[in-house]
């Protein structure tokens, strides 16, 4: 194994851990961005109020999104299998 290859096995990883974290990341974001707005015009500073509503959206983006990461992790483990060099060569 080369250091160029080592390289870019870990660049791979490192884009498929920001690919397959983005959706749940993405929904956290705009839920509790949402509930922030929401109160800010209402003035309500309840703290659990800003959590609930986020843990239910990023617990049902999980489960849609579930199928997409599994098939991506797979790929990458496949592909990397595939990519190790035979012992003995």
């Amino acid at each position: 194994m080369t250091q160029d290859f080592a390289i870019e096995l870990a660049r791979q990883a490192i884009v498929l851990a920001i690919l397959i974290s983005a959706p749940i990341l993405a929904v956290a974001i705009g839920v509790g961005l949402v509930v922030s707005m929401i109160q800010t015009v209402t003035q309500i500073q309840e703290q659990t109020l800003s959590f609930v509503p986020k843990l239910f959206a990023v617990a049902v983006a999980f489960l849609v999104s579930l199928s997409w990461m599994l098939q991506r992790l797979t790929a990458f483990a496949v592909q990397l299998f595939h990519s190790m060099p035979i012992a003995g060569q």
